[in-house]
């Protein structure tokens, strides 16, 4: 009885895997196929770069230069940088200065 359960189990088992091999690949919408093309595109880049690059592509922009912030802009950023990375004191003090003065390699 328990050899018949287990050939029964293995047939529906063997039945079902081969439906899955011949099913048709599933068609991608318009927002899964642009998220695979743009995460495709993304290679290796990592953290906020990622971030940043799949929201431009995901937005359909492209990477074309933008104006320049105004201070206020600048502030803002920095403001909201500096409390992301959870920085207070001396250290919070020392990225404002130079987040606010463009220095990339403190604005990342």
């Amino acid at each position: 009885m328990k050899l018949l359960a287990l050939a029964a189990l293995a047939l529906t088992l063997a039945a079902g895997s081969a439906t899955a091999a011949t099913a048709p690949a599933k068609t991608l919408t318009p927002q899964q196929q642009r998220m695979k093309d743009c995460n495709a595109q993304a290679g290796d880049k990592k953290g906020d770069e990622r971030k940043a690059f799949m929201s431009t592509c995901l937005k359909g922009e492209t990477a074309a230069p933008k104006k320049p912030m105004t201070q206020q802009e600048k502030m803002t950023a920095c403001n909201a940088d500096a409390k992301t990375k959870h920085l207070s004191g001396d250290a919070r003090k020392s990225f404002m200065s130079n987040c606010l003065k463009g220095d990339s390699a403190a604005a990342h």
